[in-house]
């Protein structure tokens, strides 16, 4: 468990995350407990993460942070600005999303040019978020990083922010067909039809990859009083993601079939 040693700096966002400095020399970005999107957020960005990695997409390396209350009381940013005030940062267990490099030397950016974006190197794993953001009813747009590893010529995407997944903190599934679309829709211009869907959706659906053993090994990671020291309600979602995989198809096909027209090139 990474300790939180230094705030970088606030970032950008409706949940105020910071980003952190940490004991085990990696720098994350932490939201903490009482951010103003509420607790659940941070169950599900690791349950949301953890699955998507399993999915074999880009995600962030993530962790359970601990920040400690002299930290705390040491650092006069780390607070959350509120509607009348503002308040401090909880101390204890927190979500960490690791940054891929450290923040003085390596360039992260969530907006590419046109033409850099189709260049993209792995830009064909937004099809398979937009698998992942259907089967767990994601009802924000898709968020993603980009940056160039040291050495490389090309940038590479990263999937960031899984907040919103299980309808943020009321963890149900009222699907519509343009949630979990990234907004730039060049993005799928390469899809012809179902078939771009396809590695990801053989994932979902196989029963032997995405099985309640799974999601209890990922259970046991989430500390309880992320959600309350209730574990019922998070169970009975649990419950309901795993009955869902068999409707994923049909919600990438209800999006296909939307006003928006994602998939330019779907025939």
């Amino acid at each position: 468990m990474p300790l939180a040693l230094q705030q970088v700096r606030r970032m950008r966002g409706g949940a105020q995350a910071h980003m952190m400095r940490c004991a085990d020399e990696g720098y994350y970005i932490v939201k903490f407990q009482n951010n103003p999107q509420g607790v659940r957020i941070l169950v599900n960005e690791l349950l949301g993460t953890r699955l998507a990695a399993r999915l074999g997409l880009p995600m962030p390396g993530v962790a359970v942070v601990e920040v400690r209350e002299e930290t705390i009381a040491h650092t006069e940013d780390l607070v959350m600005q509120l509607g009348r005030g503002r308040a401090p940062c909880k101390p204890g267990l927190q979500f960490g999303s690791r940054y891929p490099g450290s923040p003085t030397e390596l360039a992260v950016y969530d907006f590419l040019p046109d033409d850099q974006l189709r260049a993209v190197v792995n830009l064909q794993d937004f099809c398979g978020m937009l698998v992942f953001d259907k089967w767990t009813c994601n009802t924000n747009g898709r968020q993603a990083i980009f940056f160039r590893p040291p050495g490389e010529s090309r940038y590479q995407a990263q999937m960031i922010d899984q907040g919103f997944c299980f309808n943020a903190g009321d963890w149900n599934f009222p699907d519509a067909p343009l949630r979990g679309l990234y907004a730039r829709h060049r993005v799928y211009e390469s899809v012809r039809g179902i078939e771009s869907f396809e590695p990801w959706l053989r994932r979902i659906e196989n029963e032997t990859k995405m099985t309640e053993d799974v999601l209890d090994e990922i259970y046991r990671e989430i500390p309880p009083e992320w959600y309350d020291f209730r574990p019922d309600p998070l169970e009975q979602m649990l419950e309901q993601l795993l009955r869902r995989r068999k409707l994923v198809r049909e919600l990438v096909i209800s999006a296909w079939k939307s006003s928006a027209q994602p998939f330019p090139n779907w025939k």
